[in-house]
């Protein structure tokens, strides 16, 4: 019993220190750079859920180790996402929640594919891309609901046909 006890006060303490170590930091708390990073922030600050705080804070700590190419690029890419439409920006937040929820295994094999996509000459790309707009939508639509419920078996099979179709172009 004394032992359980123990136990049972060890992993308390060792959960209360994590999720102590966790926590965002209060404003007063970061160091200049993080100020200087999170000044739009400043005036709202006390008023963010922690987990707000705590995603800016780490978004700051990746800005804070790329290189400037890389911010570079963070830039364009976030100046793109803020000239989209709203509806559109939903939509890939929607998407993004979704393929999060997916498992691990099923995430890697959609990064394995868009890897396999980007690697593609730019020609071929927009030939795959304009093949997939002409469709109807509810051809779209079709396809993909039945890709959802082939096997694994049915889904390998496919890929070979169409790979072997690619091919003969």
């Amino acid at each position: 019993m004394k032992n359980k006890f123990l136990l049972i006060t060890v992993v308390s303490f060792g959960l209360l220190m994590a999720t102590g170590l966790a926590q965002a930091k209060e404003w007063e708390e970061m160091t200049p750079k993080e100020h200087q990073l999170l000044k739009p922030f400043a005036d709202k600050w006390s008023t963010l859920s922690p987990e707000q705080k705590e995603t800016l804070q780490r978004g700051a700590a990746r800005w804070q180790q790329m290189t400037p190419e890389e911010r570079q690029d963070a830039k364009k890419r976030f100046k793109q996402w803020r000239e989209l439409p709203k509806e559109q920006r939903e939509q890939i937040k929607q998407r993004f929640k979704e393929f999060r929820q997916l498992p691990p295994g099923e995430q890697e094999k959609i990064r394995e594919r868009f890897k396999w996509f980007k690697q593609l000459p730019p020609e071929k790309r927009q030939e795959l891309r304009k093949q997939w707009q002409s469709l109807p939508p509810e051809e779209r639509k079709n396809i993909r609901q039945n890709w959802k419920n082939m096997s694994q078996e049915e889904r390998r099979a496919m890929r070979q046909k169409l790979r072997s179709r690619q091919g003969q172009e």
